[in-house]
């Protein structure tokens, strides 16, 4: 009888930390306060005050809308379409919940002004000590980090959930950028397989940007299916993360609404044979709007509320759990839209916004 062949000291090293690794990331999901009991008389929506940056005008140098967020609530309340007192204040998600997919390496380099300044694309923020950039810019996206992470317990137990912030899809575990700065996404997915029971979600990425954060910390996890519909003549040309999309599917600059539609009817046809999820997690950015200075699509106001409709009636056709974050939108008319496909998606019964 011949001798077993010598184990090999670094692989099961290797290995060993691997386990090692997720048991203390489980536990600290375990232990986070970020999941917490949500009354009945509350909708899913979920929104706080703390999300909106606004300090010495410097939101002002970044395109992107950081009032957005609140004018979309205002928006809905003005209608009649949602009570104030209904929407869902998360949690600000603390460094315990971070390093469950962020390392303390990446984490600790916000500790620099400079840092945050190059990844938000603000360059005087540099120039602010480090606890102010903290409070005012740093802590609202902690707010809707914790917002993006709650609504995957809301949509289970409610079949949906909308985050009216979040969806920041180019920072991974250990890099930010393009106005990212936390993983909201992928923190939200690891809670939702430790916390849930759910071991497969499908992510529908329908910003106008590849979402390459999202993509990097998933590369080799079989139990996400990433569907990405993005301009690839913009920003960020990350090649390497492109590899790890399950479905990729290009959408050129200059896209009309009509050609855009038709793509993402057949990708979700695609997506259903593929891949049965038990969670939707789906980034809605509406920096495919006609005239945004960075998405350079065509896609009118209708079509945006269209493509939501599709995406939802997707998930409610086959009850799927469905998470909504916004993501991307550089124009001030961006709220607005979001609040008219909001409203839609309740005259549709896609999404229950009344409350017992």
């Amino acid at each position: 009888m011949s001798a077993l062949p010598p184990a090999n000291p670094a692989a099961s090293s290797s290995s060993s930390s691997a386990i090692d690794a997720d048991d203390v990331r489980t536990r600290r999901i375990l232990s986070s306060k970020l999941y917490f009991e949500v009354p009945l008389s509350k909708v899913p929506l979920i929104y706080s005050p703390s999300y909106d940056i606004a300090f010495l005008g410097i939101e002002k140098l970044h395109p992107f809308d950081s009032s957005k967020w609140g004018r979309i609530c205002q928006f809905l309340i003005s209608e009649g379409a949602l009570v104030k007192g209904r929407i869902v204040e998360p949690l600000e998600a603390s460094k315990e919940d971070l390093v469950v997919v962020h390392s303390e390496s990446y984490l600790n380099s916000l500790k620099s002004s400079a840092r945050v300044a190059m990844i938000i694309e603000v360059p005087p923020v540099a120039l602010l000590p480090n606890c102010l950039v903290d409070q005012k810019v740093l802590r609202p996206f902690r707010k809707q980090v914790g917002g993006t992470i709650l609504a995957a317990k809301l949509a289970k137990e409610r079949g949906w959930a909308i985050n009216v912030g979040g969806g920041f899809h180019h920072c991974s575990a250990d890099q930010g950028g393009g106005f990212c700065t936390y993983a909201d996404i992928s923190l939200c997915i690891h809670f939702a397989f430790a916390r849930l029971n759910i071991s497969r979600v499908m992510i529908i990425d329908l910003d106008a940007h590849q979402g390459n954060g999202h993509e990097t910390d998933f590369a080799h996890d079989r139990r996400v299916y990433i569907l990405d519909m993005f301009n690839p003549q913009i920003y960020p040309f990350d090649y390497e993360a492109r590899r790890y999309i399950n479905q990729k599917v290009e959408v050129m600059s200059g896209t009309s609404s009509t050609a855009y539609l038709k793509k993402l009817d057949e990708a979700l046809e695609v997506a259903a044979r593929a891949f049965d999820p038990e969670l939707v997690v789906y980034n809605a950015g509406t920096d495919i709007l006609e005239g945004d200075p960075l998405g350079r699509l065509k896609i009118t106001p209708d079509g945006i509320t269209s493509r939501d409709e599709k995406v939802f009636r997707f998930a409610r056709e086959r009850s799927i759990p469905i998470v909504m974050v916004t993501s991307g939108g550089y124009m001030k008319s961006s709220a607005r839209v979001i609040a008219d496909s909001i409203v839609n998606l309740s005259k549709k019964c896609l999404i229950d916004m009344e409350t017992p």
